[in-house]
Parts: C-alpha cells; structure tokens; sequence
C-alpha cells in the first residue's frame, strides 16, 4: 500500500506511550508507506497544541482531550482539528510525595495500586489535616488532560473537590518528579516513565494508575488540522496505517528490550533503559519497593487500544462541562463527537484485513471482562472499560449521567 513520497512533521513529548510515532519513524514503517515522517521533541503539551495550530507541525502525539477542547473553541488559538486514532491506552499513575505517602500507608492494608483503596485513604489524611496547613499540591500535565479528568474524578468520588479541598497546578511531565522531589507537589499525574524516575529517585511512591480508575482508558491520540486532513486524505491514511503497524510491534513482548533502548535515546525519553522497561513490561514498582504486574495497564494495539471511539471523546467532553470549562449544549456535544474519526480510520486500514469495530461508540464503563463485538472483518474482543466506582457512561444519556455529579471548577 505504498503511497506517493509525502513530508510529515509531528511532535511529541518524551514519554512511553510517543513508542507507536517513534517506531513508525525509526524502523521503517513509515518509509514503507511513502511517508518522510520527521518527529520533534517537546516540553509542554502547550507547546505541541501551539505548533499543531500554527501548522509548524502536521501532527501530534497529543492529549487525548485537546483535539476536542480545540474544536470547542478552548484555549488559545483553538484550531480545529481531528483524532483519525488513537495511541494506545493507558501508562498514567498518580504518584505521591514520601511526606503523603508515609501518612496515607497508615490506612491502607495492602500495595496493589487500588483505586479504591487509596482514595479511601487520602480522604481520611485530608480530613485530619490541620486547617493551618497549605491545600496540597497535586501536579497534572495540561488542564485539557485525561490525567486531569482522571484525577479529578477519583477525587471527587469521596468529596475531594479540587480547587476547594486540593489545588491542581499544571508541570510538564518531564519535570514532575523534580518538582516532587523539591516539595513545590504533593503528588502529580503522569504518564510513565516519570511515575517510576520519581519512586527510584526516593522522591515519592506510586499510589494509583489509570488502569485502575478506568480500565483500557485512551491517553494520548494522534491529532491533526482539520484543514491538512482534509488536503491531505492519502498521507493522513498511510501514517494511520503505519502508526498502526509500529503499534503492533510495540505490543510484542519479543521487542520490549528493543523499544526500551529506542526510546531510551537522548533525542527520544531521554531516560535508562531500567526505567523504561518496567512500563513496557506492564509492571511499577508499589510502596514495598517491589515491582507489582497490571493487568491492562498499557496497550499499544491490543483490544482495538488505537480505535477512536466517539463515546470517548464524549466522555472526556462531560468533563469539561462537569468542571466549569464547557457550556453544555447540543452543538458543542455534536463538535465533541465528531473531533474522534473512526471513517477515517477504517478506510486507512480495510487494506490490512485487520478486526476493527463495526460501531462508533459504545456505553464505556459496562464491559466487565474480554467482550466479543461487532466488527467488519474477522473475530474482535474488547478488554474490560470498568470505571473503579462502577458507574457507566451512555453517550446518547449525557445530560443523565452529568445531572448524577456535583459540578464544580477545577
């Protein structure tokens, strides 16, 4: 399926899940299309967002949400654009400061990374927490993140609200765990491997992971100008396809040493091999200082993990009107719901033959375990989508499920 020879720039930020682009660029994959894929590494996912809109770069390894909060109109020069797949699932974790840490252990029986469990605990620490203390600190990477909605979400399950109980600060990632280690954080969300640089460093612990929030939630996905979509259908088509194939072999078990020294370059992650292969490994080192296995914590393209489910993309809208950043409204949910592009997707891939979902958008939160679903071609099994609070997300039933939230701004 080799295309005519075209240029394409993307940035990224240095973190495991930029592995799909990187390999694309690095092993062949996108030569193979016709693709010159050239990637440059950022900071700030504001920079990236930035440079995406001024057309500095064609596409991005971009927050899963940005592209949607960019169609909203949301954020300095908000570009339209559109997420022909996404990147993967998971690789985020919320860690904490030794300080919180230390004072949280106290009420927790167990290190396995629940949900549950820990924010059980950090409900009972802020509640006894002296009224003559500063709010704590928690880091997120940009405000129209998944790691915002994630953590805001676990939070607000026990009546934590950040803004009022706990003050949310935007840190790049790569600076997190500097700016736990110096006490400016209590604790931050983050993708890998900056949870883990941070618990070797002894700056802090690795309390919880996306995985556990949401299972097999996106994170990041490959967005692109709407415009340059819309000039570009043949080149857009063969990068989806050869980020695809890059992601398969991301998921290979037999390649996971390989991909861990690819991304370990200076001009990649910038990070030991050590570091980064515990990820690749789906395994994080708990509060015993042991590494501990989760299940479904990072899939590259695995369970349809880059299909671009519109039910996503509206489920990370809900939470910009739950915390005060979007109005509701029907033209606002209708932008939000065609920001993800599955038609683009299936059409760049019906040459592989591969198994790729017959629908849009499904009910997220209602898959318990490996469902078998509709699909055009072939056998195709998703892995389970539980939020931890077992709540469910109806796309077609947003006004219900928001009216069941306390709003608030975050």
């Amino acid at each position: 399926m080799k295309q005519s020879h075209c240029e394409v720039r993307a940035g990224f930020i240095p973190l495991v899940d930029c592995a799909p682009l990187v390999a694309a660029c690095e092993l062949g994959f996108a030569e193979a299309e016709g693709i010159n894929l050239t990637l440059s590494r950022e900071t700030s996912w504001a920079t990236v967002r930035d440079k995406l809109a001024v057309s500095h770069f064609d596409a991005a390894h971009i927050l899963a949400p940005m592209p949607v909060a960019a169609n909203l109109g949301l954020g300095p020069l908000p570009t339209p654009m559109v997420v022909p797949m996404a990147l993967g699932t998971g690789a985020n974790s919320i860690t904490v400061s030794m300080a919180l840490w230390d004072k949280l252990s106290e009420h927790m029986q167990s290190n396995d990374f629940d949900a549950t469990a820990s924010i059980d605990a950090l409900a009972k620490v802020l509640q006894r927490r002296s009224d003559c203390l500063p709010q704590l600190q928690l880091g997120i990477v940009h405000p129209h993140s998944a790691h915002h909605y994630e953590l805001a979400y676990w939070l607000a399950s026990r009546g934590i609200m950040p803004g009022r109980d706990v003050d949310l600060v935007v840190v790049p990632p790569s600076l997190m765990p500097a700016a736990l280690a110096s006490g400016h954080i209590d604790g931050f969300c983050a993708g890998e491997p900056w949870g883990t640089v941070a618990a070797n460093d002894g700056a802090g612990v690795i309390l919880t992971t996306n995985a556990h929030i949401w299972r097999n939630s996106p994170e990041k996905v490959l967005g692109v100008r709407s415009a340059w979509a819309e000039q570009n259908p043949d080149c857009l088509e063969a990068v989806v396809r050869a980020v695809y194939r890059a992601a398969e072999w991301c998921d290979q078990s037999e390649n996971q040493d390989d991909l861990a020294r690819l991304l370990a370059k200076t001009c990649y992650v910038a990070q030991s091999i050590e570091l980064i292969r515990p990820c690749l490994a789906r395994r994080l080192k708990a509060g015993d200082g042991t590494l501990h296995p989760i299940e479904g914590f990072l899939s590259f393209a695995t369970n349809a993990a880059t299909f671009p489910w519109a039910s996503q993309a509206l489920w990370f809208y809900s939470q910009m009107v739950r915390w005060g950043q979007a109005l509701p409204g029907e033209a606002a949910e209708f932008a939000a719901r065609k920001t993800y592009r599955p038609d683009i997707y299936r059409s760049a891939l019906k040459p592989l033959g591969i198994a790729i979902p017959s629908a849009n958008a499904k009910v997220e939160g209602a898959l318990q375990g490996p469902t078998p679903v509709g699909s055009t071609s072939g056998h195709l099994r998703l892995g389970p989508d539980t939020f931890f609070d077992g709540k469910i997300f109806d796309p077609d039933q947003l006004s219900a499920y928001l009216a069941g939230f306390s709003k608030g701004r975050s």
